[in-house]
């Protein structure tokens, strides 16, 4: 009964089962591990830091990773270029921040965002920098990119003014050796608002995440409509087979004589 499977027709069946079946499997595993690893990212991204953290120097913080980002760094030089980031929301309402970049002991220079203003941009609501030497300690910040919410990356912008918090964006504008990454006040002085420490990007349970998950079902999916379809087709030809024993099948029809050669001729 089961002579059928050693078809040629059934050998490219099974080979094919055997074949995807463990590939969506795989599909389906890897995409259930992006899903977790974002998953754990998000976790280490929001979870609380100690009250009495104490401050690291910058450069022991860098690169900055899920597990540095948000964490305080420390850093030492002279106040230079200030400039300012419009469009930034912070409780609900519209501002700016008051970046001014830091030049550092290193000899590098890492962009510090001293606080937060509401309101358009407006240099002269923005205070001056501190002169001479200065330490800071601000929260440890990857650089930001064309995707990340929040950022004017159009461009067109004012003078003076920067769309995108990063080395990128900033290495056409100044003459200087930058870091990846920036700093973020959060004792601010002169009336500015500390601006909070984000999480990196790539990290939260957004739709990226979710799809992840919703690609994970569809490869399992996959995997079961796989066997579904050759246990079907299996059970059809056993059920044909035995049909054919028990007679059940019709009959060809007979083939239409042919006719005699006197009706041949005649015609």
């Amino acid at each position: 009964m089961h002579r059928f499977l050693l078809t040629p027709r059934w050998w490219g069946i099974n080979v094919f089962v055997a074949l995807a079946v463990p590939f969506c499997l795989f599909m389906g595993s890897w995409q259930l591990g992006r899903f977790e690893d974002r998953v754990d990212s998000h976790r280490e991204s929001t979870a609380e830091r100690p009250a009495d953290q104490v401050a690291a120097p910058l450069d022991s913080l860098l690169p900055v990773d899920t597990t540095t980002s948000g964490r305080l760094a420390s850093t030492a030089g002279v106040y230079a270029d200030q400039m300012l980031v419009p469009e930034r929301r912070l409780d609900g309402e519209s501002g700016f921040y008051v970046l001014t970049l830091l030049k550092t002991d290193s000899g590098k220079v890492v962009p510090v965002v001293r606080g937060w203003l509401p309101g358009a941009a407006d240099p002269a609501k923005a205070p001056a920098p501190p002169t001479g030497r200065v330490e800071v300690t601000g929260a440890l910040q990857s650089s930001e990119n064309s995707g990340t919410k929040g950022v004017h990356s159009q461009g067109g912008l004012p003078a003076g003014q920067l769309g995108v918090i990063g080395a990128a964006s900033l290495v056409n504008i100044v003459p200087y050796d930058l870091y990846d990454a920036w700093l973020t006040v959060q004792t601010p002085a002169d009336g500015m608002v500390p601006v909070p420490a984000q999480a990196p990007t790539n990290t939260g349970l957004d739709l990226k995440a979710f799809q992840n998950l919703g690609y994970t079902g569809e490869w399992f999916v996959f995997v079961a409509f796989v066997l579904f379809m050759w246990f079907r087709l299996y059970r059809r030809e056993v059920e044909t087979f035995r049909d054919a024993e028990a007679g059940l099948l019709p009959e060809a029809a007979p083939a239409a004589p042919a006719p005699s050669g006197g009706a041949a001729s005649r015609a």
